[in-house]
Protein backbone atom coordinates (compact mmCIF):
# COMPACT_ATOMS: atom_id res chain seq x y z
CA UNK A 1 0.00 0.00 0.00
CA UNK A 2 0.97 3.38 -0.86
CA UNK A 3 2.17 5.77 1.78
CA UNK A 4 1.83 9.16 -0.79
CA UNK A 5 -0.42 10.44 -2.96
CA UNK A 6 -0.02 10.53 -6.51
CA UNK A 7 0.30 14.33 -5.88
CA UNK A 8 3.10 14.06 -3.80
CA UNK A 9 4.64 11.56 -5.55
CA UNK A 10 4.60 13.53 -9.04
CA UNK A 11 5.86 16.48 -7.12
CA UNK A 12 8.09 14.39 -5.67
CA UNK A 13 9.75 13.51 -9.50
CA UNK A 14 9.62 16.84 -10.10
CA UNK A 15 11.94 18.20 -7.06
CA UNK A 16 14.12 14.86 -8.14
CA UNK A 17 14.88 15.72 -11.50
CA UNK A 18 15.67 19.43 -11.03
CA UNK A 19 18.33 18.78 -8.29
CA UNK A 20 19.97 16.43 -10.22
CA UNK A 21 19.76 17.20 -13.91
CA UNK A 22 19.03 20.98 -13.72
CA UNK A 23 20.70 21.85 -10.02
CA UNK A 24 23.65 19.05 -9.98
CA UNK A 25 23.44 18.96 -6.50
CA UNK A 26 24.18 15.33 -5.86
CA UNK A 27 24.48 15.27 -2.07
CA UNK A 28 20.64 16.66 -2.09
CA UNK A 29 19.52 14.15 -4.90
CA UNK A 30 20.75 11.09 -2.79
CA UNK A 31 17.88 11.93 -0.78
CA UNK A 32 15.23 11.33 -3.52
CA UNK A 33 17.05 8.08 -5.19
CA UNK A 34 16.99 5.03 -3.38
CA UNK A 35 20.19 3.42 -2.55
CA UNK A 36 18.72 0.28 -4.52
CA UNK A 37 17.82 2.09 -7.04
CA UNK A 38 16.84 -0.09 -10.43
CA UNK A 39 17.38 1.28 -14.09
CA UNK A 40 16.30 -0.18 -16.65
CA UNK A 41 17.65 2.76 -19.84
CA UNK A 42 19.84 0.47 -21.72
CA UNK A 43 21.90 3.82 -21.96
CA UNK A 44 23.02 4.60 -18.13
CA UNK A 45 25.01 2.12 -15.58
CA UNK A 46 22.90 0.19 -13.12
CA UNK A 47 22.00 2.30 -9.78
CA UNK A 48 21.90 5.23 -8.61
CA UNK A 49 25.45 5.76 -9.42
CA UNK A 50 25.18 4.75 -12.65
CA UNK A 51 22.72 8.06 -13.48
CA UNK A 52 24.63 10.21 -11.39
CA UNK A 53 28.18 9.56 -12.89
CA UNK A 54 26.14 9.79 -16.32
CA UNK A 55 24.88 13.30 -14.68
CA UNK A 56 28.70 14.61 -14.20
CA UNK A 57 29.96 13.65 -17.49
CA UNK A 58 27.05 15.37 -19.11
CA UNK A 59 27.91 19.14 -20.51
CA UNK A 60 26.91 21.72 -18.04
CA UNK A 61 24.47 23.03 -20.29
CA UNK A 62 22.14 20.18 -19.43
CA UNK A 63 18.45 21.45 -19.38
CA UNK A 64 15.44 19.41 -18.12
CA UNK A 65 11.94 20.99 -18.11
CA UNK A 66 9.33 18.97 -17.46
CA UNK A 67 6.00 18.61 -19.07
CA UNK A 68 2.76 16.65 -18.73
CA UNK A 69 2.95 14.26 -15.74
CA UNK A 70 0.54 11.32 -14.69
CA UNK A 71 0.79 9.39 -11.55
CA UNK A 72 -1.14 6.43 -10.58
CA UNK A 73 -0.74 5.03 -6.78
CA UNK A 74 3.36 4.45 -7.16
CA UNK A 75 4.06 4.63 -10.35
CA UNK A 76 4.67 8.72 -12.00
CA UNK A 77 5.24 8.83 -15.87
CA UNK A 78 6.19 12.37 -16.68
CA UNK A 79 6.82 13.87 -20.07
CA UNK A 80 9.70 16.33 -20.26
CA UNK A 81 13.22 17.83 -22.54
CA UNK A 82 16.63 16.88 -22.19
CA UNK A 83 18.63 19.64 -23.77
CA UNK A 84 21.76 21.24 -24.18
CA UNK A 85 23.19 17.40 -24.07
CA UNK A 86 25.61 18.54 -27.01
CA UNK A 87 23.69 16.63 -29.83
CA UNK A 88 22.40 17.41 -32.55
CA UNK A 89 18.69 17.67 -31.55
CA UNK A 90 17.20 17.80 -27.85
CA UNK A 91 15.85 14.42 -26.14
CA UNK A 92 11.87 14.12 -25.90
CA UNK A 93 11.53 11.56 -23.08
CA UNK A 94 8.77 10.03 -21.07
CA UNK A 95 10.39 8.73 -18.21
CA UNK A 96 8.48 6.23 -15.92
CA UNK A 97 9.29 6.26 -11.96
CA UNK A 98 8.53 3.80 -9.63
CA UNK A 99 8.07 5.48 -6.07
CA UNK A 100 8.68 3.40 -2.71
CA UNK A 101 9.21 4.91 0.73
CA UNK A 102 9.55 8.33 -0.67
CA UNK A 103 11.97 7.61 -3.12
CA UNK A 104 12.69 7.20 -7.02
CA UNK A 105 13.20 3.47 -6.66
CA UNK A 106 13.12 2.34 -10.53
CA UNK A 107 13.24 4.11 -14.12
CA UNK A 108 12.12 3.15 -17.32
CA UNK A 109 12.53 5.68 -20.49
CA UNK A 110 11.78 6.12 -23.87
CA UNK A 111 13.53 8.81 -25.71
CA UNK A 112 13.79 10.85 -28.98
CA UNK A 113 15.26 13.03 -31.22
CA UNK A 114 13.07 16.69 -30.86
CA UNK A 115 11.82 17.30 -34.55
CA UNK A 116 12.28 20.46 -35.85
CA UNK A 117 8.98 22.67 -37.89
CA UNK A 118 10.67 21.33 -41.30
CA UNK A 119 11.13 17.38 -39.72
CA UNK A 120 7.46 17.33 -37.95
CA UNK A 121 4.71 15.69 -40.53
CA UNK A 122 2.15 16.96 -38.39
CA UNK A 123 3.71 20.30 -37.91
CA UNK A 124 3.32 20.09 -34.61
CA UNK A 125 5.78 20.32 -31.80
CA UNK A 126 6.66 17.45 -29.69
CA UNK A 127 6.92 19.10 -26.28
CA UNK A 128 5.45 22.44 -25.49
CA UNK A 129 3.37 24.95 -27.76
CA UNK A 130 6.81 25.75 -29.79
CA UNK A 131 9.41 23.93 -31.94
CA UNK A 132 13.36 24.16 -30.75
CA UNK A 133 15.02 27.64 -31.64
Amino acid sequence: MSKTSPEQNKALVIEAFDTLFNKRDYDAAERFWSNKYIQHSSHIEPGREGLFNLIRSAPATLRYEHGLILAEGDNVIVHGRFSGLGRPAAWIAADVVRIEDGKLAEHWDVLQDEATHAESKSGLPMFGNRFPA
